[in-house]
């Protein structure tokens, strides 16, 4: 992609916000089940999930429908080492909101799960090509939480939601960044190494 990131990251945040509210919900609640049909997916353990804003896709179809052995979890900031962490959030619990503006479970940071007790992370993405590259809004967190899974075997197993309308013909791979396991749209799901999973 010889498209610079910042012009194509504003790009693709416009095309998302752009989808109508019906159209959203109906893709949020078909990416839940693309998700639970992972090939990967943990019968019990951490579901990390996110809070949908920027025209986000939702998970809220997610973690109403997540088996009971799992636990939804939300990230947390953790400013000192500029790491995400975890803690189990469900509707009605505390927030408070970060440093972006993006609500978080009202926790004290330290005390959240590190990003190592996850066994599936679902990260948002602003764009994604067809080989599973994603690009995320440019600030590094996920690539800077999950780098030791850099050369390293799952769990926990990473994925990529979004819309169809964020895939790109090609992204640039750039050294830091983590690639998902998996990209899940409302119509789509593109498994990294799907011979590994099967094996």
């Amino acid at each position: 992609m010889t498209q610079d990131r910042a012009t194509l990251r504003t790009q693709l945040r416009q095309r998302r916000r752009e989808l109508p509210a019906a159209t959203r919900i109906a893709a949020a609640d078909a990416l839940a089940g693309r998700i639970l049909a992972l090939p990967f997916l943990p019968a019990r353990g951490y579901v990390a999930g996110y809070w949908a804003l920027d025209g986000e896709i939702a998970l809220h179809a997610l973690q109403l429908r997540l088996p009971a052995g799992l636990v939804y979890c939300l990230p947390v900031l953790h400013e000192p080492d500029r790491l995400l962490r975890f803690a189990p959030w469900r509707p009605g619990d505390p927030l408070v909101t970060n440093r972006y503006g993006i609500p978080e479970p009202d926790v004290a940071p330290a005390s959240a799960l590190p990003a190592e007790a996850m066994d599936l992370v679902v990260m948002p993405l602003v764009g994604f090509d067809a080989a599973g590259q994603r690009l995320g809004m440019g600030g590094g967190w996920y690539d800077r939480s999950f780098a030791f899974r850099l050369g390293r075997a799952a769990p926990p197993w990473l994925v990529g939601a979004g819309f169809d309308v964020q895939q790109v013909p090609r992204l640039e791979p750039q050294a830091w960044d983590v690639v998902p396991d998996a990209i899940c749209t409302e119509t789509a799901t593109l498994l990294r190494n799907p011979d590994a999973l099967l094996a």
